[in-house]
């Protein structure tokens, strides 16, 4: 699973809490799926094995995982309803910060689409070399 860390300043715990989130909610990650051992993705990421277990109990918390002794941890059946209206709810405040960052910044909503649609063909370009 590849995971990116930032030093936003965002603690890497939830860093790590939101993507598994948001992959499981949008499907890349599916009911039954295997998440990486805590030990595994700690090297990974070259971070503490006790951040990654702090990540799995948030999420094993939230209901979007479930521990199975000795065998691992899994992606949790979810309920139907938590498929769009929860994305969006899970998006939101990323939004609201990026207009208010944006809006500081001068730019307006048009200069803020434009931007996103070029960052997205780039990162869709990178994507596809690797």
């Amino acid at each position: 699973m590849q995971l990116h860390i930032s030093s936003d300043g965002v603690p890497i715990y939830q860093q790590i809490v939101d993507q598994i989130q948001y992959r499981i909610m949008s499907g890349q990650l599916a009911v039954g799926d295997e998440l990486p051992t805590i030990r595994g993705l700690a090297e990974d990421l070259r971070v503490n094995p006790n951040t990654v277990a702090r990540a799995y109990r948030e999420l094993e918390n939230e209901g979007l995982v479930e521990k199975r002794r000795t065998t691992g941890t899994f992606v949790a059946e979810l309920p139907a309803t938590r498929s769009l209206a929860e994305r969006r709810r899970l998006l939101t405040p990323h939004l609201d910060k990026l207009i208010i960052q944006s809006r500081q910044l001068g730019f307006s909503v048009g200069d803020l689409l434009d931007l996103l649609r070029k960052r997205d063909a780039q990162i869709t370009k990178t994507k596809r070399l690797r």
